[in-house]
């Protein structure tokens, strides 16, 4: 049996699988759980792709999604190194929770937010990751975001 504490590591899949917003959200808690340099380049990249006050605005929100998971997670969120291919498990759930959230499924982001943080918490969480989420949707260029809404897609992938 495995240790609760690496639990949240195990891999799930691969960083490349997931949708643009979603690996986004992956990538960016992982610079943010970096340290000082991996902040400094997130601030970068919004500073970049949306201007000097929008990027402030994003790494703010940044800040407050990653401060709020350190300071009110059930337990410690386990991420992989920047330049480890695998998605973990929290990892996971932290990009959905953000993907959904942009998308507008905020019951799904609240679920994914108690999954994280204690619940009292999840509200904050799940409005946090819409504002992050959005601002990812912006940074992807046009071609690669969804196109209308189509018909509901099967529950069953295989």
């Amino acid at each position: 049996m495995s240790a609760p504490s690496s639990r949240g590591g195990a891999a799930v899949g691969r960083l490349a699988d997931l949708a643009p917003v979603e690996a986004g959200a992956v990538m960016y808690l992982r610079l943010w759980s970096d340290g000082a340099h991996g902040r400094a380049d997130a601030a970068s990249d919004f500073d970049i792709a949306l201007g000097a006050g929008q990027g402030r605005a994003a790494m703010s929100t940044l800040d407050q999604i990653c401060s709020l998971c350190v300071s009110h997670g059930r337990r410690p969120l386990i991420r992989h190194g920047l330049g480890c291919s695998c998605l973990g498990a929290d990892e996971n759930c932290f990009a959905q929770m953000v993907g959904a959230a942009s998308e507008g499924a905020r019951e799904d982001a609240m679920m994914m937010a108690a999954l994280i943080v204690r619940s009292d918490f999840a509200p904050a969480l799940a409005a946090l990751s819409e504002q992050l989420g959005l601002t990812l949707r912006r940074m992807v260029r046009p071609s690669l975001q969804p196109q209308a809404t189509h018909a509901p897609q099967p529950s069953v992938l295989h």
